[in-house]
């Protein structure tokens, strides 16, 4: 149902905090013409822990507006409540989004019976494409195949975002065609479309768009050769993005490159600290060159 390069968008925020929803249009505008497949809001790339619920929605809001339909809104609608997650997965289907990403609940550690249920039910609530996503190292918890086996009978659950390889594979294997994978990472990105994933959700393309959906439409048509040079040269960009806990470096990045107005975020997170910003200038150069 969705493929490609997916950028799991920053949000665009002005020197005193505020949301820059101005930028943010610019940036859908910018995504689209450099060929974005479709963009995920409000995930943690965009700093939806640090935006409130009428921040969240009206970002959504503005990227649907913005988007008119010309490539797929995903929002990212998972919390660590499920009776939470269906109230929020409905506004954000009511609003017009594509689907949910749906982010396994944090903190408070359900069992794989848990987790069954939790998304169970909400497809059962909501009836909108969802793709879970499962980051064992942001959440404590960790969506395991079989589970995910399950689960992907369940029509309106279409996709999972998973960083490992090794698991990926495993997926796989369990489900076959019933669900399609995407790589959360850049850096296995090409390694998981090797083994039959269908794209990846990036920080990456926050900064380098068209080559991440030139990454995926060469190994869509197996030139891995080809494919691997990108990969080779944006290896770089994807160990400087996780410098610091991600958004930080990209936003930074992107404010550099004049993608955005400010690298500001929301405490706690802080910006990019001063010896980070010298490790990363030969980034600058490389996203110079690439640009």
């Amino acid at each position: 149902m969705f493929h490609g390069s997916i950028v799991a968008l920053i949000t665009p925020m002005r020197e005193n905090g505020d949301v820059d929803y101005v930028c943010l249009r610019k940036l859908v505008d910018w995504h689209i013409a450099q060929r974005t497949d479709a963009i995920v809001v409000i995930g943690t790339t965009g700093e939806a822990s640090t935006l409130n619920i009428e921040e969240q929605n009206n970002v959504i809001k503005t990227v649907v507006e913005q988007a008119h339909r010309r490539l797929p809104v995903i929002a990212s609608t998972g919390t660590q409540s499920t009776h939470k997650t269906i109230e929020q997965t409905k506004v954000a289907m009511e609003i017009g989004v594509d689907a949910c990403l749906l982010v396994t609940p944090y903190y408070n550690l359900p069992t794989q019976e848990g987790l069954y249920q939790h998304y169970r039910l909400i497809a059962d609530k909501v009836p909108i494409p969802q793709i879970l996503y499962n980051i064992p190292k942001r959440t404590g918890c960790d969506l395991l195949p079989e589970t995910v086996a399950k689960l992907a009978g369940i029509a309106n659950i279409v996709g999972i975002k998973e960083g490992r390889p090794e698991r990926v594979k495993n997926i796989l294997e369990l489900c076959g065609k019933n669900i399609d994978v995407y790589s959360g990472d850049d850096n296995t990105a090409l390694e998981i479309m090797r083994l039959g994933g269908k794209g990846v959700i990036s920080v990456a393309a926050n900064l380098v768009p068209q080559y991440m959906h030139n990454l995926y439409e060469l190994s869509k048509k197996e030139d891995w050769e080809a494919a691997d040079q990108i990969d080779q040269q944006l290896r770089p960009l994807y160990h400087g993005l996780f410098i610091e806990t991600n958004p930080i470096p990209v936003k930074w990045l992107a404010a550099e490159r004049g993608l955005i107005s400010s690298s500001v975020l929301r405490l706690p997170l802080t910006t990019l600290s001063a010896g980070c910003q010298a490790s990363l200038k030969h980034i600058i150069g490389l996203l110079e060159a690439l640009s």
